[in-house]
């Protein structure tokens, strides 16, 4: 952590904290379903397929409400999302406890509450703490990411201990009175977009700032963002991610026990990647703001990629658990660095547009990887069309992320006319 010159502690790391914190319980809620699938398909006479359904439109319209969310946060800031959105989610939690028809339940868990949880998620929450840091944004960021890797590490084993001694539906207004307990006092207290002039730059830095004489470099507006080349280059990045996090969570315990593996180990195995992830963040945060982010997220790509080759031909449990390691070393931290380099190529101001824009890319990965995974292993008998895709995906995403440029790069080949308004 870093303190203001004058050695006070700096205000934009409580940002960090809660908004990490509150990311835990938004992604660890929506990526948790896992305890309350079987529960919940019993208790309402659901269909496997039927649920499985509800949660994949759950899923899309997760990812359709991040530009939202980014769009909201830009004309209104981030206090009235964050409290929109625990408004919206513990109004989805009463109507789903309640809910008993197939349509009711869709609307209810899987379009509203994922509304409301991307409200409080990290494509909410980047753009305060992209105005609050520069010098260490990208360590930040990757605060951020660690918070939905223990969200995922977390929240699943809590979420099956409460639905096993209380239900799944007591579980879940529990969550939502929690959430809601901890999310206002956060948005009411903590976040402020107001963020002091120089940010988190030491007075040497602020001196160089100040008496630099390069004209500012002209702002984009979102339509002529996503007609860039470096905006495509990053959506195509998060896609491989979104394709590769998918199928792993989808099909990776099925792809093992296929190979031979027991279901214990197999979740040893994929369960140790997300473990290892929290770390991995925390380590990959502190290089983010000393290297080249290009140049750290293209490593992460190439890493991932090989590692889902290795993967699938693992044959003893030590292959097994050395590729979870080193696979978890790199697992959070494209995510992170693409909403740093977003603000890094097109300023602060909409990087929370661009980054939902950004990351409905990541979910149409999943979806596609999540149909791929069942399908080629039914067609061809094989894991290696979906995992072998994914891994040739991720290669080229670290090509393509060697190509970013540099921050301010595109910025300063805009015409002047450009604006930074919404568009």
């Amino acid at each position: 952590m870093s303190a203001t010159p004058a050695g006070k502690w700096y205000f934009g790391w409580n940002i960090v904290g809660a908004a990490a914190s509150l990311t835990l319980l938004s992604v660890g809620m929506r990526l948790g379903i896992g305890p309350f699938f079987l529960p919940i398909a019993a208790d309402l006479g659901f269909s496997r397929s039927l649920l499985a359904s509800i949660i994949a439109v759950g899923m899309l319209c997760y990812g359709l409400a991040m530009p939202l969310a980014g769009y909201l946060v830009a004309r209104h800031g981030t206090r009235s999302v964050i409290l929109l959105g625990v408004v919206i989610v513990v109004a989805s939690t009463i109507w789903t406890v309640n809910a008993r028809h197939p349509l009711a339940f869709l609307l209810a868990f899987g379009v509203l509450m994922s509304v409301g949880l991307a409200f409080t998620g990290p494509v909410a929450l980047t753009p305060v703490i992209s105005h609050w840091f520069t010098r260490r944004r990208g360590m930040a960021l990757f605060f951020l990411s660690t918070g939905s890797m223990a969200g995922m590490a977390v929240m699943t084993p809590v979420l099956a201990l409460g639905i096993g001694a209380l239900g799944w539906r007591a579980t879940l207004l529990l969550f939502a009175a929690a959430f809601a307990a901890f999310a206002v006092p956060v948005a009411m207290l903590v976040m402020r977009d107001d963020a002091p002039e120089h940010t988190d730059l030491q007075p040497d830095e602020i001196a160089a700032a100040r008496a630099s004489t390069a004209p500012a470099p002209q702002s984009l507006t979102v339509r002529e963002v996503v007609r860039t080349t470096p905006f495509r280059q990053i959506v195509l990045g998060l896609f491989a991610c979104g394709f590769s996090m998918n199928l792993l969570g989808t099909h990776g315990m099925p792809m093992l026990m296929d190979h031979g593996f027991s279901a214990f180990s197999s979740a040893m195995g994929i369960g140790l990647i997300g473990f290892v992830a929290i770390f991995g963040t925390i380590v990959l945060g502190r290089l983010a703001d000393r290297v080249p982010r290009r140049k750290l997220l293209a490593v992460i790509y190439a890493v991932r990629g090989l590692g889902f080759f290795a993967l699938v031909m693992v044959g003893t449990h030590a292959e097994l658990y050395v590729s979870a390691v080193i696979g978890g070393l790199v697992w959070a931290g494209s995510i992170a660095l693409s909403s740093a380099i977003l603000a890094d190529v097109y300023g602060v101001r909409l990087v929370g547009v661009l980054y939902g824009f950004a990351y409905l890319g990541h979910q149409v990965g999943g979806m596609i990887s999540s149909w791929l995974g069942g399908w080629g292993y039914e067609t061809f008998g094989t894991h290696w069309i979906a995992f072998g895709s994914a891994g040739v995906l991720l290669l080229l995403a670290a090509a393509m992320s060697l190509r970013l440029p540099l921050r301010g790069y595109t910025l300063m080949r805009t015409p002047p006319a450009a604006s930074l308004e919404v568009a």
